[in-house]
């Protein structure tokens, strides 16, 4: 039988996997590190303390989960990895956690609820500050409006992104952006929808993204109209024009060299001087069909160390056996309040 204080940390060398390793750690949690690459696995498991084992998600995870109650997924983009590693949890019968906010990933997962229902499994991906965050604001305010209709939600505070990041948005170019009407997926252009937020400084421009509510928010809300924005700061305007005019030479297998080769020559991920007294702002509108509307603005800490601390506060909750069969969302389980339970967390009426 599984340890009920055992869990796996799948793709603990990527930026994001190593600063959760620590910060388990930091924590008195011992998880079991885990991803392809050995030698950098037996290096970081040397100089933490912890054990480890190697496994790619084509073979060795039956091995890498025997044990184990729980596994958190931090290896992206998860497009490609999710899938294999939640068909080995059910499997195993382990309970599956990630770090994802790419929109059809969810939904891969999100779907396969019956199949964790029968084996008494909890499927929640979305763990860290994608989705947790949102989820709790757009939960918060979908219980003030009867009959909720629409949902759009905006984010700032998203300068800094690792090289993962940076990978799973490159995953993206040439591809539309996903909305949903009606409770179904819509595809749109880049850059065709923007809209201003005020995120706590005044009125900021914003454009319409891929964003991980775009799915969780409807299967935690039942709102079927859902849009979700990002500031749009620099880098995200040259992205976004970048996608619009060479979109389809980006999605050539030329154009992916090319950003694969730009995401080589980044920094494994942003410094602890690059983060430090850095924060994440939500604000969320929920409005029903007569036209009433509610708002509510959410402020986080920055979002790597956030991820650390949303996904490692669930992870406890699954080994403590807080936790709900089925394909599940953070604020469908945990409510809306959860994430208020966090230091430097604050919510606000608008």
């Amino acid at each position: 039988m599984p340890a009920r204080d055992c869990f796996l940390l799948y793709g603990a060398t990527g930026y994001t996997g190593q600063l959760l390793a620590r910060a388990a750690k930091e924590r008195g949690l011992r998880p079991i590190l885990c991803g392809r690459n050995g030698p950098r696995l037996s290096e970081l498991a040397a100089r933490l303390g912890l054990e480890y084992r190697t496994a790619g998600l084509d073979e060795g995870l039956e091995q890498a989960l025997r044990g184990v109650s729980a596994v958190l997924h931090a290896a992206g983009p998860f497009a490609a990895t999710s899938q294999p590693m939640v068909d080995a949890c059910l499997r195993a019968g382990v309970h599956y956690l990630d770090l994802s906010g790419e929109v059809m990933a969810l939904e891969g997962v999100l779907q396969r609820d019956a199949e964790a229902r029968q084996r008494g499994v909890m499927l929640m991906p979305g763990v860290g500050f994608d989705v947790v965050a949102s989820d709790c604001l757009a939960v918060h305010l979908a219980r003030r409006v009867r009959g909720a209709r629409r949902l759009t939600l905006g984010v700032s505070g998203l300068e800094v992104i690792s090289r993962g990041s940076f990978r799973t948005l490159a995953e993206g170019a040439g591809q539309d952006i996903h909305i949903r009407r009606g409770g179904q997926l819509q595809e749109l252009a880049p850059g065709s929808l923007v809209r201003e937020f005020d995120y706590g400084a005044g009125p900021r421009p914003s454009v319409a993204m891929s964003w991980g509510d775009v799915s969780t928010a409807y299967y935690s809300t039942g709102i079927p109209d859902i849009e979700v924005y990002c500031e749009a700061i620099p880098a995200l305007r040259a992205m976004v024009m970048a996608n619009r005019w060479f979109g389809g030479l980006l999605a050539t297998p030329a154009g992916r060299l090319g950003l694969e080769v730009q995401a080589r020559l980044l920094p494994q991920g942003p410094t602890e001087a690059q983060r430090a007294g850095r924060h994440a702002t939500l604000v969320a509108e929920v409005e029903d069909g007569a036209g009433h509307r509610v708002r509510a603005r959410l402020r986080t800490p920055e979002a790597y160390g956030f991820t650390c601390t949303t996904g490692l506060a669930i992870v406890e909750r699954v080994l403590a056996g807080d936790l709900e069969a089925g394909a599940q969302t953070p604020a469908r389980v945990y409510g809306p309040d959860f994430v208020l339970s966090f230091p430097g967390v604050w919510r606000e009426e608008l």
